[in-house]
Formats: structure tokens, sequence, C-alpha cells
């Protein structure tokens, strides 16, 4: 008798991974064992869970497995469940307390606990079942609550003590008696975890400034920079890799720039991802580098695969980097069987199954940490065909027999039974197994031979069976003079009488017994055509033997099908017999393989039958199809397919595919087809949306509508619109060729009828399902009051310049089509000099090439019947203006001179904005401009030279610019001489002095930086000696750090710091030092990161 546990609650919870959770409180018998089990569906998982047993809070029981305590883990392929068992063998008192299980699979986790309460005596279980012996055996769980009311009474329950927090606060020495106490046997787990628990306080260093980061990350193949600054700028460092010293090389660059000590790593690697620690003296300081590989991608995705029992599956992928890791599915679980096997070479990777089963049917995933692919697997149980069948034969003592058989599958081996009786190789027994076909070879036949013999194929519940006949040939007196006589065996080959059926490449031996005294003359033909009698030699051929003429076909083609006549004669008579061989073959291929229409993943083929069909009936086809460029073909179908046009399924859209059929009649399969030509499976789009009524007028309609939501790999080729009456079914194509806007004007409506239109997209694929309006709509146009949108820049004066091209595009509304009249200064325009052009919509106004003719007030007149709408443009066409008028010297004094002038006569039709005054010495003749855009009609013309003559020129300008021609003074300006000769006395010279101490006119200021993005600081300065500018970061001097980049324009400084990093932050101080002192400001730069950002 055994008791193995006792549920005290009830049923268990089912949640989160497990469908089986352990009972949440056991009784367990001591010295009996205790199972607990978990069960996980892992339906859902892309990986197989890991699961853990713990004791406590930390214990892991998964090192304590032995002869106490075992763990047993199984899986079921059909329902997809793990089942996890642990078992406590012989249990004790100790064995008592709280257990968890935790099961973990990629992103998931779920934990289950349970609670063995305390444990009953083999005695105890004794004196339950003496006390309910009479009890019937449903009488519920046993309860021992009744032996413990008692014990229970006295025991009360303490708080839970928390073993941690006591061991922190606790002596080292007292670290063993805490573990006794609480049953804490593993000592060294329980010190690990106590150390990490500790938070050690960061001890101030000495020997650096600023130690390394905690850690660093960096891209497989980039370059990192590990950065720490040191108290002594001369101190010597080393630097570790993992507890190794790093020796200087092209990988390994150290520098030292003043108190920096930097440890550039050049195109890491995964061999990178170590502990470095920088070394001085005895002090050191540590960081971790994680090198993070780029995500690797899928090149070449997975095929499908449809395949019998037992063939070789190899799925195969390609990624885009050598080495990369790739996770099948359900191949972890598989790794135990020979069966399966995962191949890497470069970057192929490959699964292969050895021999696929129908186990193997499902979907194989592939994934990498950038991609993923899949691919079906079908598997298909084996059909064994007989291709040709074992025919009875007849023979006679000392001849051969030979059976033979063909099957569709030459892998196939077999036995041959005779009589139930397995028949074994000897020297007068030959099998022989070649290709798809079994013989069976008997020499020198004796009557013992005769009888059932069969053929049956291993691992197929089949047999092929025929009969083997002993002809005893009976010698009687027979007189010299007897007529001869053709003896027909009508067994064996022939299926009806005289007629032969072979199938073509075998060969075709026929025996004729023929008797005659004396011996007959023997002669073969083919219709007209005589054989030559006793040729021994060739493929077609006559053997004569004793009383035998064998007539003997090797290798038959179809051209050996016809009436054969034997012809047999001597002196008592003659005798005749005819045969008809009939050549059986397998058939042509099928012909004309085309594709009639496609769907989303779908496509109907049709094909011509073959030209012949073999001399047998067909009994169907078989199909395959690949992807163009592929050279792997994939069954359609494994049984024979009857129809010659067939529906391919589950293909992709917007791939190319080719297809080629196999005929297949009683002989065996054809040759392929020629390959089809490619087709692309694409399915028609969706219905085009929000079809709406744009426009109505008492003959049109106008459509809008938009694109559909789903166009597919077939695209969009344009759009028909349709239309038919209010309660009418049929309806009518509005355009003949595809509009390919997204609106369109049905013409030629009736007016007052109720008119329902659709629109349907049309691509390669057909057309889509069709766009409805919600209701009819009526024909009839609404009256719309005229409205001119004349627009903004139109509102105010037009100007333009003579010779430019005008364009005004007046847009306006009204129902039905607004008359629109242009006039001009109140009279009708002159087309002869303005057109116009008017739409639907708007009314164009275009002057090919202006003139100061067309400068006036346009107005648009807007007339629907009795209502109107204006409106007026005033256009104003511009042109240089004329030269100025009356320009003379008016006075004289000194080295200046007067002049004056009037406006000119033609102001080119706007106003004048100044004019050009110059001047020319009368020797020279040169001129030179003495004011621009002189806005009065007087200046005066300073700095002219003594003794010279000059007469002055003026130009007027405008919007358009100068006058062509100018206007020249009537008279002119000398510049007397006076005879006094005038001197400069300089002033005495004195030196300025510029020295200054170095002083900074524009301070640092704070700034709050986000990390990774560039920035700047700029400051100020003065001062003469230049002075020499220093950088500081936290009072050190930055140096030639290519992070930093220091500019000096002019006094203006500049530190620009690329791509900051929380290390980057401190304060950043400028001195500016000369013979004559030295200045300094500072500032606080601030670097943010994006989690600060997010808060």
């Amino acid at each position: 008798m055994s008791f193995p546990f006792f549920t005290e609650s009830g049923s268990t919870e089912l949640s989160g991974l497990f469908v089986e959770k352990p009972p949440q409180s056991l009784v367990a018998v001591t010295g009996m064992d205790l199972i607990i089990i978990a069960k996980v569906d892992s339906t859902t998982l892309t990986r197989k869970p890991t699961m853990k047993w713990l004791k406590g809070k930390w214990l892991d029981l998964g090192s304590k497995a032995g002869k106490h305590m075992q763990f047993k883990e199984t899986y079921d392929r059909n329902t997809k469940i793990y089942t996890y068992e642990m078992k406590i063998i012989k249990a004790v008192a100790g064995d008592s307390g709280g257990y968890r299980c935790e099961v973990t699979a990629k992103d998931k986790c779920d934990s289950a606990p349970c609670q063995v309460v305390r444990l009953v005596s083999l005695t105890l279980c004794a004196l339950y079942l003496r006390t309910h012996r009479d009890a019937g055996e449903d009488d519920g769980d046993l309860d021992f609550s009744a032996l413990y009311q008692a014990r229970d009474e006295v025991v009360k329950e303490e708080p839970p003590i928390d073993v941690w927090e006591l061991l922190k606060s606790a002596h080292p020495s007292e670290y063993e008696k805490i573990a006794f106490d609480h049953g804490i046997t593993d000592l060294r787990g329980m010190l690990k975890r106590l150390k990490k628990m500790k938070v050690v306080e960061p001890k101030h260093s000495e020997a650096f400034l600023k130690r390394l980061e905690s850690c660093y990350s960096v891209e497989k193949g980039k370059k990192i920079v590990l950065r720490c600054e040191v108290m002594d700028p001369d101190v010597q460092v080393k630097w570790l890799k993992n507890g190794q010293e790093i020796k200087p090389s092209a990988k390994y660059v150290m520098e030292a720039v003043g108190n920096v000590r930097t440890l550039t790593l050049n195109r890491t690697t995964l061999a990178d991802d170590a502990a470095y620690e920088c070394v001085v003296g005895e002090d050191k300081c540590f960081t971790e580098v994680f090198v993070k590989e780029p995500p690797v991608t899928i090149t070449k995705l997975m095929d499908d695969y449809h395949v019998v029992v037992g063939e070789r599956v190899e799925f195969e992928i390609e990624v885009s980097e050598e080495g990369a890791h790739v996770m099948w599915s359900d191949v972890e679980l598989q790794k135990d069987s020979t069966n399966h096997r995962i191949k890497k070479d470069g970057k192929k990777h490959t699964l292969i199954i050895q021999e696929a089963t129908l186990a193997d049917i499902g979907m194989y995933h592939a994934w990498t940490n950038g991609g993923h692919t899949k691919g079906e697997l079908e598997v298909e149980e084996k059909q064994l065909e007989v291709l040709q069948d074992i025919a009875d034969l007849t023979v006679k003592a000392t001849d051969q027999a030979l059976f033979k058989c063909e099957v569709s599958d030459d892998k196939v081996t077999g036995k041959w039974f005779k009589d139930g009786v397995e028949v074994l190789p000897s020297e007068r027994i030959k099998m022989t197994h070649i290709g798809r076909f079994h013989r069976l070879l008997i020499e020198d036949v004796k009557p013992e031979d005769a009888g059932d013999y069969t053929f049956v194929p291993d691992g197929y519940a089949l047999s092929i069976s025929a009969k083997l006949n002993f002809l005893e040939i009976k010698v009687d007196y027979v007189p010299r003079q007897d007529p001869p006589k053709i003896h027909l065996d009508t067994t064996g080959n022939m299926v009806s009488q005289n007629t032969i059926i072979v199938v073509a490449g075998n060969k075709l031996r026929l025996d004729v017994e023929i008797t005659g005294e004396p011996a007959p003359t023997v002669v073969w033909s083919k219709g007209d055509k005589v054989s030559q009698e006793e040729k021994t030699e060739g493929r077609v051929r006559v053997e004569a033997r004793k009383d035998l003429s064998c007539f003997v076909i090797e290798g038959a083609e179809r051209e050996d099908e016809g009436n054969y006549t034997i012809c047999v004669t001597n002196p008592a008579g003659e005798d005749k017999a005819m045969l008809f061989v009939k050549i059986v073959d397998v058939p042509d291929p099928p012909e004309n393989v085309r594709c009639l229409s496609v769907g989303e993943d779908c496509a109907t083929m049709m094909w011509d039958p073959p030209v012949f069909d073999g001399g047998a009936p067909l009994k169907g086809y078989l199909m395959e199809r690949k992807k163009k460029g592929s050279s792997r073909w994939t069954k359609l179908n494994f049984d024979v397919y009857e129809s010659n046009s067939y529906e391919a399924k589950r293909m992709i859209e917007g791939v190319m595919y080719e297809m080629r059929v196999f005929a297949i009649n009683s002989i065996g399969m054809s040759q392929p087809s020629l390959t089809s030509k490619p087709f692309m499976p694409i399915a028609p789009t969706s219905e085009p949306i929000r079809l709406t009524v744009h426009d109505v007028t008492d003959s049109t309609c106008t459509l809008k509508w938009l694109a559909p939501e789903k166009i597919g790999a077939g695209g969009m080729d344009g759009y028909v619109i349709e239309y038919c009456k209010e309660g009418d079914t049929e309806w009518v194509v509005a355009n003949q060729e595809l509009c390919e806007r997204q609106g369109y004007v049905v013409r030629g409506l009736p007016v007052g009828e109720k008119i329902n239109f659709r629109v349907k997209a049309v691509n390669i694929a057909g057309q889509s399902p069709p766009a409805v309006l919600s209701q009819p709509v009526t024909i009839r146009e609404i009256m719309e009051y005229p409205k001119i949108r004349l627009p903004r820049e139109l509102r105010t004066k037009y100007i333009r310049r003579v010779g430019e091209k005008i364009n005004l595009t007046i847009p306006f509304q009204g129902k039905p089509r607004p008359v629109a009249i242009w006039y001009k200064d109140g009279e009708p325009i002159d087309p002869k000099m303005v057109n116009v052009r008017n739409s639907n919509v708007d009314s164009i106004l275009f002057i090919r090439e202006a003139e100061r003719a067309h400068s006036g007030t346009y107005e648009l007149v807007l007339q629907i019947e009795n209502m109107e709408d204006r409106a007026s443009i005033v256009l104003r066409i511009v042109d240089k203006p004329g030269p100025p008028m009356k320009l003379r010297v008016t006075d004289v004094w000194g080295f200046n001179a007067a002049l004056e002038w009037a406006p000119p006569k033609d102001d080119g039709n706007c106003d004048i904005t100044g004019y050009t005054i110059q001047k020319a010495d009368m020797k020279t003749k040169e001129w030179f401009t003495v004011y621009d855009h002189n806005r009065r009609t007087n200046c005066t013309a300073s700095d002219l030279v003594m003794g010279n003559e000059y007469m002055f020129r003026a130009f007027s300008e405008n919007l358009c610019g100068l006058s062509e021609e100018a206007c020249l003074s009537k008279n002119t300006a000398v510049i007397a001489k006076t005879g006094v000769y005038l001197e400069h006395k300089r002033s005495p010279y004195k030196e300025k002095e510029i020295t200054c101490v170095p002083k900074f006119t524009q301070p640092l200021v704070d700034r709050s930086v986000v990390a990774g993005y560039s920035t700047a600081i700029s400051c100020a300065v003065k001062g003469f000696p230049k002075p020499k500018i220093v950088w500081m970061k936290n009072k050190m001097i930055i140096g030639e750090d290519p992070k930093y980049l220091m500019r000096n324009y002019q006094g203006v400084l500049t530190l620009n710091i690329r791509k900051p990093g929380t290390f980057d932050g401190g304060k950043y101080s400028c001195m500016a030092v000369n013979e004559l002192g030295k200045d300094e400001v500072e500032c606080k730069v601030d670097v943010r990161t994006n989690q600060d950002l997010k808060f």
C-alpha cells in the first residue's frame, strides 16, 4: 500500500503557460515517494520552454538531483504539451516547506507555488485505515485533520522571517548558525547572493579625476574610445583586457593628452566584448564593452515542399553574413533524431529531413535577429502502381521461363514466391532488379517448376501473380508424308485470338510449333515484306529450331506494329497463320499547356491531350509547377487527374510561375510537356471608394471617386463607368476607353430621369467589384447665382512692362453655364488686340505682347438670364521714360556748379523715380556719374577741377529703368584759375597707445544639450598683444582632443563639442593670457539623455 500525497486545497486555477499546475497544498507520507506534476502548453511558443524547480525563495533544486530527488520531462508531439515531474524518494521531515516551479520561454514566464504542509507517518495512515475499514471506496479523500487537531491547537504560526535582512545585519561569524537555523544547505550560493545584495560604496580615487564609464556599447565593425582622466598628467597607465595587458597596435591605439588617457578600439569584433581596466599604480578603474551585432537578414527565402513518404527534404535559406546564428522551429526538440540535421555552409543554412514521414507535415520557420521566413512541407503516402503485370507462361522442358513486371518506383525491392514459398536464387534460378523492372529467370525448365509465381514488393500490401504451365511433348509415330501444321499457343501475351501486345522497348519472342514430314520450310512476312528465313542476327530476326520457328523482335518499336504471316510448306502441302503484333508505349507528352485565368493565389490551366496515346487508353495526368528562374519543380497532384484542365492553388500573388504536364496510361508516364508561358497569380483590385456626384446638368453628370484601398500586384489600368435607369437591370458603359483619372463626366443623359451610377476598377486580372451610389441621381441642372472669384493680385492696379505676355485667369461659378463678356473702358474689347477664352469655370484674358495702348480698365460681366455679376481690373502697361527737358547750368562758384532741368514729356506711363546726372571734361569728353537716383529737378556738381570746362547730361528713371536718351546741358561750366595756391598743413602725428589687458566682452552662457547632438559654446575677447586662448573642462586643459574643435575669428571664440555624451557634461572655462595679464570666463554644460527627455 502506498500513499503518494494528499491534496488539502481544491482544484488548481489555470493561468499563463500552465495547462496543469501542482496542487497548492500537499500532505505526504513519511518514507513514501512524493510526486509533483506540472504541464505546459507550447502551442504558442517559438522555442522550448525552460523549467526550474525551487524550494523557498531562491534554492534551485536542479543541483540536488540524485537518489533522493529526481526530475523528469516528457513531450507529447500530438498535443504539444510538456509534462514536468519532480519526484522525492522516501520523503523525510526535512522535505516539508514551500516549493515553486517557474517556466520561461523567450519573453513569457509563469510560476506556480506548492506547499508541502506536513508529513504524515505511515502509522497514522494505518490507524486511519483501521478506523475506516468498513468504509466504501467512494468515501472521498483521506482526512487527517482529527489526528492533528491537538497539535494544531498548540502550534501557532509565526510571522515569516526575511533571512536576507537577518544576514545583512549579522556578523560574518554568525552566517553558519543562521543558515543552519533556517535550513539553508548551500552556503557558497548564499554567500554569493549576499555579496551581490550588499551595496559597496565607491572609494574616492586619488589617482583618477574621472573614471571610465560603467559600460560602453558599440556596433560590430565600428570604432569606440575608452576615456578617463588622471590626476598626474605625466603618469603612465596600463590597459588590461579580461586581466591581460594590451599592447599598442593598429587595433588598439593608446593616447595620452594632458590628463586625459584614451584607448581606441578600431574595427570592433565580437572578441572585443570584454571587461577593460585602466591601471595607475595600485589604483584601477573598470568598464565593460558590449559589441552589438548588426541585424542578419535573410537574402534567400524558404521554398515549399510537396513530397511522398521516404523522400529527402532540404529547406535551404541564405543569410547576409557568414557564421550568423539561425534558429529553426521545432528542431531543438529533435536534436537527438537522426532523421533531422542542420547543415551550415558559409551563408547557406539547410534543414535536412533524411526521410520524410507523415509526422513531419507542417510549417517550418527560420529566424535570425533581423528576419524570418517559413516554408510548408506536405507529405503524401506512397502509392505503388503496377505499370506492367506478369504474364502467364507455357514452356516446354529444357526451355527458359522469364517472368517480368514493372512498378512505378525504381527504389522498391521485393521477393518472389512459388505457391506461397519464397524462391531462392540458384544456378538455374536468377532474380534481377534493374530500375523499375523486376525479373525472375528459370533456366532448363522442369516439370516441378510449374506453379503459381508471385512478386511481393517490400513495404506494400500488394502482390503480382502469374502461372507457369509445363508443356509435355508426346512423340507419336508420324507417317513420312505429313502435311505441315502450325500450332499457335493462344496463352501468354495474346489478349485475343492471334493478337499479341508488346510494350515498347521489351523483347518479343514468339515460339511457333510446326509439324510435318518432311520438315517444312518456314517463311515469315509483315504485310507484303518477306523476312529472311534463318536470319539469326539483327533486331528483328527468325530463329529455327527442331519443330519450332522462333520470331524475335529485340527492343520493340512503334514501327514494328502490324500483321505478321507465317507460311510453312512441304511436299505434302502448306499451312498459314496470321498474327497481329500491337506495340504499346508510354504516351506522348501533352501539348499546348496554357493558362486560362488567374486569381489572387490560383490559376486555371488547360492543355491538349497527347497526339499519340501509346496504344493504350489514357488514365490521366500529373502536373508540376515551379517559380520562374528556379529549377525545383513541385508536384501538384499524386493521384492521377483525369480532366485536361486544372486549378492550381496556394500560389503567391505577384510571383511568376511555369507549369508542365505528364500524361499517364497503363504502360507508364510520358515525358514532360513543354513548359507553359510564365504566368502570374494576380487578383482584381477592391472596389473604388467614396464615389460621389460632383456636378449635374440637364444632360451630364460629373462623378468623382478615390482609388481602391487594395490594388495588389496587378497594378491599376483604369476605371469603367456604367449607368442604368432606375428600375432597369441593364447597365450601359459610359466610357469606350478606360478612364485613368479619378473623375469622369457622363454625357448624353435624358433630362429628368433618375439614373444609377457605378464605377469599377480594371487591371490585368479583370474588373473589381463595383462602387455604387447609394441612391439614384436626378438629371436636372440646378440654378446657381453667378459669382466672380477675382484673384487677390488683380484687386489692385496690375502693372506690366511693354513687350511682356499677359495671361489673366478669372475663375467664376454659376449654373447653368454663365455668359462672360469683357469690356475695356466701357466699350467691348477689340478681339484683334486682346484674346479671350471662356470655359465652364473661368475666363482667360490673353495678350501676347503688351503695348501702351493696352492700358485701361477692363470689366468682366458674368450673366445668367437676368442675373449678373461684375468685376473690374485696372491694367497699366509701363515703358522707359523720355529724357529730361531744358538742362542748363544756372551758377558756378569755386569748384561747384548748379544745375536745373525740367521733367520729361513722356513719363513711361508711371511715376518718375529719379534722375542720373553725369559730367564730362571738354578735353577728354569721358562721362562720369555725379548723382544716381536724384529725386529733385536740380543738383550741385562739386569737386570740379580748376581750369577745366565741363558739360553735363541727365537721364530720367522710372520702374522700367533709365531713359534711352539723355538731355545735354545748353551751356557749360568753366572753373576759373584764381592764382592762389592752397597749402595743406599737416598736424603732427601722435602714435596711439593700443595695448590692452585681455578682457572678455561676451561671457560664456550655460547650456543644456541632448546627448548625441553636436553643440557649441561661444564668447568674445579683446586684448593687445593678441592673447593666447586656453579651453578647459573641469579646470583640466582640453588640448588636442579630436572630440573638440576650437576656433578664433577676430576675437570671437567658439568651442564645438561633437556628439556629446553624458560624460561630456561639466564646467567649461576659457582663459585669455598675454604679457599684460589674463581673464577667464566659465559656464556649465548639462547633457541630457533620451530617458531624461521622457520625464
